[in-house]
């Protein structure tokens, strides 16, 4: 179908319609020329270390060179990674793609079970593991493919006496490492000396080739490996950078962004981790964003110029006391994506920190990014924004025909950074990529007359009234406004009469707020049939491991 294209007038100035996908032909090659431009720029920052580019290059040339000459991987061969924001993260990271081997990303906070389905599923042949999770790993490891794993402490590569001593507070004062045996296990920096004994042969990577199987969270039922190409990353890294470059002014090789959601998470791995790289920037990792004061003590001491993050994430910095002393004096760019972001915490966002919190949207699936707002809002619109360079939107209903401007249906995406499949489910592929090769994302959304984009909700999380549609984003920001609240998720629970009623479940912020409260504020700003007619109060909500809420979770939940 021809399409037309009306978010292109929206376009901030210098921002192009198309972007050249064949600029690089993998993700190693974006890394190699950002390290020629920039060796002797800070790469990576971690409790307080500081790594170039050219030092990150040789140990990921060292890292590459030991799968290749030592293990004797072949290409195409799986490594899987699981570790939180450390100096080894991108390493590995780079050095499985140099080696052109295929990244498999795995949280760290995964149970045994979850763990075992991924290695099992991604078959992986390489494990790299940080000590706090190593007695997860061998708890699985016998029933799963993995012939190495390496291992490693977080403290590992800060050199001395940080490095021991980081590792001795982790692993005694904060008891955050049980005892674990692994035989055969090889430490990370034992692998790098290894290494530099063999020369790094020079490899064909070809843009189709698979680079990382990202494991989508698993959020609906089991978890799925998004097979994302060379030609997917390189494609979303350039369109993201096109269009920050084009609506606010990078100034390469000074860049800093503040990294506190997870690398292996594809949100933080594109955004920070690849375009941010492109422009020579420094990544501040942070290992541990839920320990709120010390992120805020962390933030104090550092001159940033851009932070990524979810509502979450923000919301908890807002409430954490010193937040209001941090100098955001530097900082540009505030970019919110994974999960909505809503409007009470962006006014309160731009309020503290004078810079609007921009949101963005994506999916694992499209590598992640497919609609980014312009960086030059002077405030939250409510809205995910356009489509990038190179990516066609539409809204289509259940039948797959596309609807005009204004009508609520399923978003669907088509660009580069669209993923090759499932990995090894060519079922599931072909009911989320349709023959004219359109991503159904399931979420529900609307196109405006200036071509934004507006989330209406997740169609698997639309609750369904009397037969009248309600969308749990609408009923939590309606909630969320009410000063009382510092989290809140709605979901529906079976009733006899209606079908369904809204439950909310509310993390409170005053301890005297009241179920009755919440129904008097919900009953002057929503219909009828919108109104919770459940309140339960919990001292948090479950969420994943980047933040996002579980509504899943609270829906099956019994009544506490």
């Amino acid at each position: 179908m021809s399409l037309e294209r009306p978010w292109l007038k929206s376009y901030p100035q210098g921002v192009p319609a198309e972007i050249d996908v064949n600029e690089f032909r993998s993700v190693a090659d974006v890394f190699s020329t950002t390290v020629s431009r920039f060796r002797d720029r800070p790469a990576y920052t971690s409790f307080g270390k500081t790594i170039t580019y050219g030092e990150a290059d040789e140990r990921v040339t060292q890292f590459a060179a030991y799968l290749l000459g030592e293990l004797k991987l072949k290409k195409g061969d799986r490594v899987a990674l699981m570790m939180p924001n450390c100096l080894q993260y991108p390493i590995a990271t780079f050095g499985v793609l140099r080696a052109g081997l295929t990244v498999v990303n795995v949280n760290p906070l995964y149970t045994p079970r979850e763990l075992k389905h991924q290695l099992v599923d991604a078959g992986v042949s390489v494990l790299v593991v940080i000590d706090n999770f190593g007695d997860t790993v061998q708890k699985v490891l016998a029933d799963t493919p993995v012939k190495q794993v390496i291992t490693t402490g977080l403290g590992d590569m800060l050199g001395f006496p940080k490095a021991p001593l980081v590792n001795f507070v982790v692993k005694y004062v904060k008891k955050l490492v049980p005892d674990y045996r692994i035989a055969g296990a090889i430490r990370f920096r034992a692998a790098l000396a290894l290494g530099r004994k063999h020369a790094l042969p020079d490899l064909d990577i070809d843009s189709d080739d698979i680079a990382f199987l990202q494991y989508t969270g698993g959020t609906t039922g089991v978890a799925k490996g998004a097979m994302l190409t060379h030609r997917n990353l390189v494609a979303n890294m350039q369109q993201a950078h096109q269009w920050i470059a084009g609506s606010s002014k990078l100034d390469e090789g000074n860049e800093v962004v503040i990294t506190a959601l997870p690398l292996y998470h594809i949100f933080a791995l594109t955004a920070n981790g690849l375009v941010f790289m492109k422009v020579g920037g420094c990544n501040h990792l942070i290992s541990n964003p839920r320990d709120m004061p010390g992120f805020v003590k962390e933030l104090k001491k550092t001159r940033f110029t851009a932070f990524t993050g979810v509502n979450t994430l923000f919301n908890g910095l807002l409430n954490t006391p010193g937040f209001d002393q941090i100098d955001f004096s530097s900082m540009k760019i505030s970019l919110g994506g994974g999960m909505a972001v809503q409007r009470s915490v962006a006014e309160r966002w731009k309020q503290a920190t004078g810079v609007t919190l921009v949101e963005a949207y994506g999916l694992t699936e499209t590598s992640p990014a497919a609609c980014i707002n312009p960086l030059n809002l002077d405030e939250y619109n409510g809205s995910i924004g356009l489509p990038i360079p190179s990516t066609d939107a539409c809204i289509k209903d259940d039948a797959g025909n596309a609807l005009p401007q204004g009508e609520v249906g399923e978003l669907c995406i088509k660009g580069p950074q669209v993923m090759k499949g499932y990995w090894q489910r060519p079922e599931e592929t072909a009911k989320t990529i349709d023959a004219d090769g359109w991503l159904h994302t399931g979420d529900i959304a609307r196109m405006d007359e200036n071509g934004f984009f507006y989330i209406v909700d997740r169609k698997k999380d639309m609750i369904l009234v009397s037969g009248f549609n309600v969308y749990p984003n609408e009923i939590e920001d309606v909630i969320a406004m009410m000063p009382g609240v510092a989290e809140v998720a709605a979901v529906g629970v079976p009733d006899e009469k209606s079908g369904e009623v809204v439950k909310v479940v509310i993390v409170r912020k005053d301890p005297n707020l009241t179920a009755d409260d919440v129904k008097a504020h919900a009953r002057a700003n929503l219909t009828g049939y919108k109104h919770p007619r459940i309140v339960e109060f919990r001292k948090e909500l479950p969420k994943t491991n980047v933040g996002k809420i579980l509504r899943r979770e609270l829906r099956d939940a019994p009544a506490a």
